[in-house]
């Protein structure tokens, strides 16, 4: 995700509270821009010592880790990790809601603009309080243009004062509004109220960094044990980039070390769902996520759980590339595969059909219903339609047949999901030849940002739940746009939305974000696939897991296995 070239401050009163959560993957520079006279030590050695018996819990990721780094970072696996291991202001409770973690008492001013914390008494796993400064230098890390963080965005949807301005390179990053009063006293001003700010604060990218510690491992900074300290319920005991396990210890620092009752958590990353269910079965993995033809082997099991996530798949259609700059052939292309076969046949993990931009079970309006009960559907498919489309696109062109590379992480779903949808286009679309290219997540999320792609199958994790976090992607200049498209009418509903007239008008607000919905399917910006579905098996041992469709995807803190 590229650095967003414009941004625009979000919205003002907005009557509701907003939870939040995640998505993507890159790698920064290193940047310091204050001043932390606090030396820091090695990590003890109790919290370096990996954590082994039966009160670990063994879990499954499908792909790897791509960053520790909670400024760099933008994937939901590493989002999990991250928040493992490092506690902001904020967490959540199992609903989803914000609840005091690092801030032992937040003063709010009357106008809703300053926030005044009060930090615990809390350390860093080498023994370093935590203090207010970590929070100042992590946060201008996050706007820092010289950093080029994907998720600096999100300093401008919590309104920050000065945020968007920086990241745009308008204003130096010691204006940014927040300042440590004292060691324990950090002071937030905003440019605008928002009323789910304190949501916001728990999402990664607003957890804090130790300034001496960064500075003593520079670039090497999350890479490895030895780089990353942590002050939240485990520490980091084995890790490497693109590793295939991590393994975290119950952290002996951390201020309610007292209520963490797992000793510690081992992650496998094995991306073949046969190899992951004997894993399972043979007590390698206490949890798991399933695939395909195993969720009607296992749906019965009391140790089957089904979970709908935010998750949305949808293939990027890069308009830069001859050919899909043309209307008529995106929507061929959109309409050609069958969804329902996707979500019932090779995925049959409760994924459902996505004929839409923004999921299912999101946000409530100020009706009090869901944002899809009263709205359309968009790109439903229909072949028929699709073939009609294909005829137009041919003459519109000059073009008799087309041929366009998808690229697709190489995960098992993944890649059963992109064979079946070129095998469905090429079927309805003769002419029209797909062909599939596998690789990393990071690498295949790497090619997109850099618009070094044709097709893409990605997938977005909603950050916080409102449809902004879904229509933003694609006003002109976001860098969550992969395709390159612009639309005037639509950037005008985002930005007024965001920071204009509509943000002081809920319910008109809420009706022009359908219509900006609707701009950017009848546009085939993206072709949606199916919202995702969770099919997780854990055992019966275990309890205490807590799983969100919104936010960080599982939280461990309060989680046990007997």
């Amino acid at each position: 995700m590229k650095k967003y070239t414009k941004l625009i401050a979000l919205m003002m009163a907005l009557a509701m509270i907003l939870s939040l959560a995640a998505c993507g993957g890159n790698s920064g520079k290193e940047t310091t821009t204050t001043t932390d006279e606090t030396t820091t030590t090695e990590p003890s050695e109790t919290d370096s010592t990996a954590a082994t018996g039966s009160n670990v819990l063994k879990v499954h990721f499908d792909v790897e880790v791509a960053s520790l780094d909670p400024q760099i970072a933008t994937d939901g696996t590493s989002f999990e990790v991250i928040a493992a291991t490092t506690e902001g202001l904020y967490s959540v409770d199992a609903e989803g809601n914000p609840i005091l973690a690092l801030a032992e008492k937040v003063d709010k001013s009357e106008d809703g603009l300053t926030y005044t914390f009060t930090l615990r008494d809390a350390q860093w796993s080498n023994g370093t309080p935590v203090t207010a400064n970590d929070f100042v230098f992590a946060w201008r890390r996050l706007v820092d243009p010289a950093v080029v963080s994907e998720y600096s965005f999100i300093a401008a949807i919590a309104n920050i004062k000065n945020a968007a301005a920086i990241t745009a390179g308008e204003v130096p990053v010691d204006q940014l509004g927040v300042t440590a009063k004292d060691d324990k006293t950090l002071e937030v001003t905003l440019d605008v109220p928002v009323p789910f700010f304190e949501s916001l604060l728990a999402f990664p990218s607003f957890l804090p960094v130790n300034e001496a510690f960064f500075t003593e491992k520079g670039e090497s900074f999350g890479t490895s044990p030895d780089t990353v300290i942590s002050n939240g319920p485990f520490s980091l005991t084995a890790y490497e980039p693109a590793a295939t396990s991590i393994s975290l210890a119950k952290s002996t620092t951390y201020w309610d070390a007292a209520n963490v009752k797992l000793d510690g958590i081992d992650y496998q990353v094995i991306k073949d769902s046969q190899q992951t269910m004997l894993s399972y079965q043979n007590g390698d993995l206490d949890v798991a996520t399933l695939s395909g033809e195993q969720v009607e082997q296992f749906q019965a099991d009391p140790e089957f759980h089904s979970i709908m996530a935010g998750y949305l798949w949808y293939i990027s259609p890069n308009q830069t590339v001859a050919g899909l700059e043309n209307l008529n052939l995106r929507m061929a292309l959109a309409l050609a595969y069958d969804k329902e076969a996707v979500a019932k046949n090779i995925l049959k993990d409760g994924s459902i059909v996505a004929d839409f931009a923004v999921p299912t079970k999101l946000a409530t309006g100020p009706d009090g219903k869901d944002f899809r009960e009263t709205t359309g559907t968009y790109l439903s498919t229909d072949k028929a339609k699709a073939a009609q489309y294909w005829d137009k696109a041919k003459t519109e062109l000059g073009i008799s047949e087309v041929k366009y590379t998808m690229i697709v992480e190489d995960t098992e779903s993944a890649i059963n999901v992109a064979q079946f949808i070129q095998s469905e286009i090429q079927t309805t679309l003769p002419g029209v030849t797909i062909e599939i290219e596998t690789m990393p997540k990071k690498n295949r999320v790497e090619r997109m940002q850099a618009g070094d792609f044709e097709l893409g199958l990605t997938r977005w994790g909603p950050d916080y739940a409102d449809p902004m976090t879904y229509l933003d992607m694609w006003t002109t200049g976001s860098p969550n746009n992969y395709g390159f498209w612009s639309n005037a009418d639509y950037d005008a509903i985002v930005n007024s939305a965001k920071s204009g007239d509509l943000a002081l008008d809920i319910n008109k607000r809420w009706e022009e974000l359908k219509k900006a919905e609707k701009i950017a399917m009848d546009e085939a910006v993206i072709f949606p696939v199916y919202q995702k579905g969770d099919a997780v098996m854990y055992k019966s041992t275990v309890a205490g897991i807590e799983f969100h469709s919104v936010g960080i995807n599982r939280i461990y803190k309060n989680a046990t296995k007997n």
